[in-house]
């Protein structure tokens, strides 16, 4: 860590004790830290919904508590987690899977740019603290699917699963049991404010978003038809669904 002045931190796991070596570390050798985390987060709740909004709030904690001069970005959907039905679309034109609340989904490329922004400003001219990262529309997973299937030119379809039917086939699909429960406790719970979280540039939890304008939005950038998918997942999906036989 020599020379490092600031790191950007993505925590991988669902289990924040491994962290705490690393938040040392840090403390140590690094004057400032960029932390992506969720905008899921309730910061009046003792325990949070799921275990993935869990570890991102103890991480926020344990870099608050380090010591360390911490830049907090709360993300919320990704756009690019639409490359998680590619598997599905492959077979048919329905996409089945637990239902969550409306979210502001938001473009990867603008996580990125946030993060870039945060990283190279110098402390004294960017605001220290919480970060909203979100979309300038809130959308449920059978809008987004209908808005990926006007870019693939298919009638594509969600379905909603019952908890119990989504936990049993993401468990058989081999997925880990702790990341299931989280995604399955995600599609009980209405995490998410979503009117108050409408935004399309990333501001200071503690001041109102700025009215959509400049960033790519979910239906705008996604492709030059302007057929309003996920701008990333729509060329990769292309991609990865060219040739592919539905029939």
């Amino acid at each position: 860590m020599v020379g490092v002045d600031t790191v950007f931190l993505i925590w991988p796991l669902l289990d924040s004790g491994p962290a705490c070596e690393v938040v040392t570390e840090l403390a140590a050798t690094t004057p400032r830290v960029v932390y992506l985390s969720s905008t899921a987060i309730d910061d009046s709740a003792s325990r949070q919904s799921d275990s993935i909004v869990q570890v991102h709030a103890e991480m926020e904690r344990l870099l608050h508590h380090a010591g360390l001069s911490t830049i907090v970005l709360r993300s919320d959907t990704l756009a690019s987690n639409a490359r998680g039905w590619v598997a599905q679309l492959s077979m048919g034109d329905e996409v089945s899977g637990p239902d969550v609340a409306r979210t502001p989904v938001v473009d990867e490329r603008d996580v990125a740019d946030a993060a870039v922004a945060a990283l190279l400003t110098p402390n004294d001219e960017l605001d220290q603290g919480l970060y909203l990262l979100t979309g300038p529309e809130a959308l449920t997973r059978a809008d987004q699917v209908a808005q990926l299937g006007a870019a693939l030119h298919r009638p594509l379809r969600f379905r909603p699963l019952p908890a119990d039917l989504a936990r049993s086939r993401m468990l058989a699909d081999g997925r880990p049991e702790p990341l299931v429960e989280a995604l399955v406790s995600a599609s009980v719970h209405d995490r998410r404010a979503t009117a108050s979280l409408i935004t399309s540039s990333a501001s200071p939890a503690d001041q109102p978003a700025p009215s959509p304008s400049g960033p790519p939005t979910m239906r705008s950038s996604s492709t030059d038809e302007d057929c309003g998918i996920p701008p990333h997942a729509a060329t990769n999906l292309l991609d990865d669904l060219h040739g592919v036989s539905t029939n």
